[in-house]
């Protein structure tokens, strides 16, 4: 008897203390675990709220209304009033009429995917011989897709071409929710590229999506083309960033990137230019595979149905690429996983003979010496 009643005292001390502390729990819990997530929150500089702020509120009405100041041609007026879902900024050299036809005729003549707008329009430096720049003008009147800035077209200002280009999209193009960054060289599948920026859904801000290079290092040899000297770049490695053959950004990181341009130095690569301003802006570059980067992608119709660049096309694989990829034809999940095996394998074979071919002309000319 005497046990039983210990049991039923031990139970009810138990049930006491079990409703303490759910009292405690539900007084203190919340305040306790707002506390803990608060402090486990990624730290928030202040020095990216300032730049998202500026970006907010920038006044582009200077520029508007004296274009010329940064354009010899900057087709103002061709965003107004529309509703852009890509804006596709294809950088071209200037005597690439040929080249530029062809990408009108094939991929860039995409308009619109599910409804989704898209712009194409060509962006140029100035040439050097001035019979070069009356056939640009003349292509310009035909076609009204060009831009033009006031800096010559050469190697050096590829990093300036960047900033113009992104600051006539900050200017005269900002309804366009994304902006491509693409080199003629390239073949760009825009359906497959607005499919997968439409299935961002709600995540409509601070992307910056392309081939992530990582730990990429500075060139170090004043002999090179692209050197960049300590004094300017001090750091082991680049941050990350995307591979500057194509590369798609959102209008808001355009945005702060214009705002953080001028504290990055322009000795440093054109796309490396870009990973740094993002590094300032607290981005992170969202990698992907279907972008090529420096690859040109053995042609497959479901590997190219598929990818979304590949570098270094040639003209009469790019107008069978774009035939074959709008023929109608779907690509099965075995179709497609086997063309991607087959031009992924075949790629890497060519980069190996490429590689094999460089180091024979290299010992070569070490013999020759």
């Amino acid at each position: 008897m005497q046990v039983t009643f210990c049991r039923l005292r031990t139970h009810q001390w138990c049930f006491i203390l079990f409703n303490v502390i759910l009292f405690h729990a539900l007084l203190f819990g919340a305040d306790f675990l707002e506390e803990y997530f608060l402090q486990s929150l990624p730290h928030v500089d202040l020095k990216v709220l300032e730049i998202k702020d500026k970006a907010r509120k920038l006044n582009m009405e200077s520029l508007r209304s004296n274009p010329s100041k940064y354009y010899v041609l900057s087709q103002s007026d061709i965003c107004k009033r529309k509703n852009i879902f890509l804006l596709s900024l294809i950088f071209s050299s200037p005597g690439n009429g040929t080249r530029r036809d062809l990408i009108r005729k094939t991929w860039g003549n995409v308009t619109s995917v599910q409804g989704h707008p898209i712009l194409t329009l060509f962006a140029l430096g100035m040439p050097v011989m001035v019979t070069t720049q009356k056939e640009i003008d003349k292509e310009s009147h035909k076609n009204n897709d060009i831009i033009e800035g006031n800096f010559l077209d050469s190697f050096e200002n590829q990093t300036l071409k960047i900033i113009t280009m992104i600051q006539w999209a900050v200017t005269f193009c900002s309804n366009a929710l994304f902006i491509l960054k693409a080199d003629e060289e390239m073949f760009v599948s825009l359906p497959r590229l607005v499919e997968y920026l439409l299935n961002l859904k709600e995540h409509l801000e601070n992307i910056y999506v392309g081939r992530v290079i990582h730990q990429d290092t500075p060139n170090r040899d004043p002999r090179g083309q692209k050197f960049v000297p300590l004094s300017e770049y001090s750091e082991k490695y680049y941050p990350d960033y995307c591979s500057g053959e194509a590369f798609v950004m959102s209008q808001d990181v355009a945005q702060m990137m214009y705002v953080v341009f001028k504290e990055v130095s322009v000795m440093v690569p054109a796309d490396v230019f870009v990973g740094v301003c993002a590094k300032i802006i607290g981005l992170i570059p969202i990698h992907s595979s279907r972008f090529s980067g420096k690859r040109h992608i053995r042609y497959n119709r479901c590997c190219y149905k598929f990818i979304f660049t590949s570098l270094d096309t040639m003209d009469a694989e790019i107008s069978l690429a774009w035939m074959e990829i709008n023929d109608g034809k779907e690509c099965s999940l075995f179709e497609t996983y086997y063309g991607l095996i087959s031009c992924k394998l075949l790629t890497y074979l060519d980069s190996f003979k490429h590689f094999h071919m460089g180091t024979i002309k290299n010992n070569d000319m070490y013999l020759s010496n």
